[in-house]
C-alpha cells in the first residue's frame, strides 16, 4: 500500500509541475491561465483510471503469485500472464530456478538411496563374519570365550541398529500388524541376553504374560530388546523385572537411574544425558529408535527413574501417546 501511494505521490508532483509549466507559458504570453487548468483536470481524471485499472491488475496478479507458494512442483505453469518484457525475464528466472530445484531434489533422494542401500548391504555383509566367530567360539567353553561372545552380540546389536536408523523413514519398510502374545516376544529377548545376566550376576523377575496385542512383531521384539539392553548396561548389580501392569509392558532395574535434569529429553536423537557421558557407553540412539518405532506402531512408552534407585521404562501397547514422568 505504500508503495502504490508513493506510485501516485510520483504521478501528482509530475501533473502539478506540468500544469505549473503551462500555467506559467500561458501568463507570459497573456493567455488566460485557467484555460491550463481544464485540461489538467481531465488529465488528472485520465490518470487516476488508468491508475486505478494498474493497481487492480497489479493485486489480482500478487493474489494469483501468493496461490502459488504452496504450489511447488507446477509453479511455472500456473503463473499468471506476463505481457511485459520484464515480466517475461522474470517468468524465464522462475522457469530455470524450479528446473534447478527439481533436479537437486531428484539427486538428493537418489543419494539417499544410495546410502540405505549402502548400510543395508554392509549391515548383511558384517553378520556373516559375526556368525563365524560364534561358531568358532561355540568350541570353547571358557571364560575369554563367552566374553568375546558378548562384545559380538554387542557389534551385532548395533549393526542392527543401523538398519533399523536407516529403515525407519524408509518408503521400503513394511510394517505387519497382527495379533501377537506378549509372553512370546518378551521371552525371545531374554533368552538373547540370558548369558549376559548370568555373568553380571544380575537377577531376573520375569512373570509370565497373558495377554495378546496387535502389533509388528518384529518392530516390536527391537524395542523390547533395547530396554532389557540398556537395564543390564546401567545395572552393575541386582536385579531386572520384567512384568504386565495396568496395560503395560514394564521393565524395571535397580541400576544408576537417570537424572531428573535428563529424563525429559531420554528419547531424543543424541542425547546421552550425565549418565551417558560418565559411562562412556551411550550413543544416544537406542531410545530414540524406540520412541520413533513406538509412534509408528501406535504404542506409547515412558521412562520413570530416581537416581542410585533404578528405571523404569513402560511400554503401553495399544496406546499412541509418550508420557514423560
Amino acid at each position: 500500500m505504500k508503495k502504490l501511494w508513493s506510485s501516485w505521490g510520483r504521478w501528482m508532483a509530475l501533473l502539478l509541475v506540468c500544469t505549473g509549466i503551462f500555467a506559467a507559458s500561458f501568463a507570459l504570453y497573456h493567455l488566460p491561465v485557467a484555460a491550463a487548468l481544464y485540461p489538467s483536470a481531465l488529465c488528472a481524471l485520465l490518470l487516476a483510471g488508468v491508475g486505478l485499472y494498474g493497481g487492480w491488475k497489479s493485486r489480482d496478479k500478487r493474489k494469483k503469485l501468493s496461490a502459488l507458494t504452496s504450489l511447488p512442483e507446477d509453479l511455472t505453469e500456473r503463473l499468471a500472464e506476463f505481457d511485459t518484457q520484464t515480466d517475461r525475464a522474470y517468468r524465464a528466472i522462475l522457469c530455470r530456478l524450479t528446473e534447478q530445484t527439481q533436479q537437486l531434489q531428484q539427486q538428493m533422494r537418489q543419494q539417499e538411496q544410495e546410502r540405505t542401500d549402502y548400510y543395508t548391504t554392509w549391515v548383511h555383509q558384517i553378520k556373516t563374519p559375526i556368525a563365524a566367530m560364534r561358531l568358532l567360539l561355540e568350541s570353547e567353553d571358557s571364560a575369554f570365550s563367552r566374553d568375546v561372545g558378548e562384545e559380538l552380540q554387542r557389534i551385532e546389536q548395533y549393526a542392527e541398529m543401523v538398519l533399523t536408523y536407516r529403515r525407519l523413514d524408509s518408503p521400503d519398510t513394511d510394517y505387519v500388524f497382527r495379533e501377537c502374545q506378549v509372553d512370546k516376544i518378551v521371552r525371545g529377548a531374554i533368552r538373547k541376553f540370558a548369558a549376559q545376566f548370568i555373568r553380571k550376576g544380575i537377577r531376573l523377575e520375569y512373570t509370565p504374560i497373558a495377554q495378546r496385542v496387535v502389533t509388528d512383531e518384529k518392530w516390536l521384539c527391537f524395542v523390547v530388546e533395547q530396554l532389557l539392553s540398556n537395564a543390564l548396561k546401567y545395572t552393575p548389580r541386582g536385579t531386572v523385572s520384567v512384568y504386565w501392569e495396568q496395560e503395560c509392558l514394564c521393565i524395571r532395574d535397580t541400576g544408576i537411574g537417570i537424572a531428573a535434569e535428563d529424563l525429559p529429553r531420554v528419547f531424543d536423537r543424541g542425547y546421552t544425558g550425565s549418565t551417558g557421558r560418565s559411562e562412556q557407553k551411550a550413543s544416544g540412539l537406542g531410545l530414540y529408535l524406540c520412541r520413533r518405532i513406538c509412534q509408528n506402531l501406535g504404542h506409547g512408552i515412558s521412562a520413570e527413574s530416581t537416581p542410585g534407585q533404578g528405571t523404569l521404562m513402560k511400554l503401553a501397547l495399544g496406546k499412541k501417546q509418550t508420557i514423560y514422568e
